[in-house]
């Protein structure tokens, strides 16, 4: 059981274009979001779609793969673990993100 302490599994198409970040150190991040549905059936029996988006995050080889094949709509699946963390920004407000870093990827579809 120890190996699902922090563990993050998604399946989900890419809302825009990853952002490649080319850091001072020499290491390359790669910044994406993907949108999961899920779908139910309302008292009217209407199909709902509820979208989930989730911030994306990778590093090294897999930032190399995300920069050169992946690309905004494209179906992909992922496993990473959440992390949250906090950065101040342009109007010196203290700001909370949570993210899942990216430590394998699964292109889908076409």
């Amino acid at each position: 059981m120890n190996t699902l302490k922090n563990k993050v599994q998604l399946i989900g198409n890419l809302g825009q274009e990853p952002e490649t970040v080319n850091l001072e150190s020499g290491k390359k991040l790669v910044k994406f979001s993907i949108a999961t549905n899920d779908h139910y059936y309302n008292k009217q029996g209407d199909k709902i779609t509820d979208t989930q988006w989730h911030n994306i995050v990778a590093w090294g080889k897999i930032a190399d793969i995300v920069d050169k094949y992946v690309n905004k709509g494209q179906e992909i699946a992922i496993q990473g673990k959440l992390t949250s963390r906090s950065y101040e920004d342009n109007e010196g407000q203290k700001r909370y993100i949570t993210e899942v870093v990216c430590n394998e990827l699964l292109m889908l579809g076409k």
